[in-house]
């Protein structure tokens, strides 16, 4: 699935927001914890867990960067239960504004279980719910880069 947001902002700002991953619990509402598992700076190889309420239920994935072109694209790869998630950011600056396209999508890992092979299917009914989600995620990115970045620490 492909979702697209104009950002009122330029894409060093947008790029500054999207990848400063220890902030995101505080920019992105759908986030509620992310935990460093390496200490360096945003590019290939950062890993971490974040922490979503999805469904009314909690879960943590573990995240890496597996590609970054600084103020043009990103790619984040997690791996849960058996399914094997891909998210690409592509951002195209356009006279001070910046379009952000988020395309994400899933497959079984190899030897995945049945359980694994019915939560993937599952998943793949609930794409409009997920759309809403990525959606209010870009939102939430794209109110933080409109404010100048992630919001301070309380």
């Amino acid at each position: 699935m492909t979702v697209e947001r104009r950002i009122a902002a330029p894409a060093g700002r947008v790029w500054a927001v999207l990848t400063d991953i220890e902030a995101a619990p505080r920019v992105i509402s759908g986030i509620e914890k992310v935990e460093m598992l390496s200490d360096r700076p945003f590019g290939v190889g950062t890993r971490w867990r974040e922490t979503r309420r999805m469904l009314g239920k909690e879960a943590t994935e573990e995240m890496w960067v597996t590609a970054s072109e600084p103020s043009k694209r990103c790619v984040i790869e997690a791996g849960s239960r058996g399914v094997h998630y891909v998210s690409e950011f592509l951002l195209t600056e356009e006279g001070g504004a910046t379009s952000v396209r988020l395309t994400f999508g899933s497959e079984l890992a190899d030897g995945s279980g049945l359980k694994a092979r019915l939560m993937h299917a599952m998943g793949s009914l609930g794409a409009k719910t997920a759309a809403k989600a990525i959606a209010k995620d870009l939102a939430d990115i794209a109110a933080s880069a409109e404010a100048g970045g992630p919001k301070a620490a309380d």
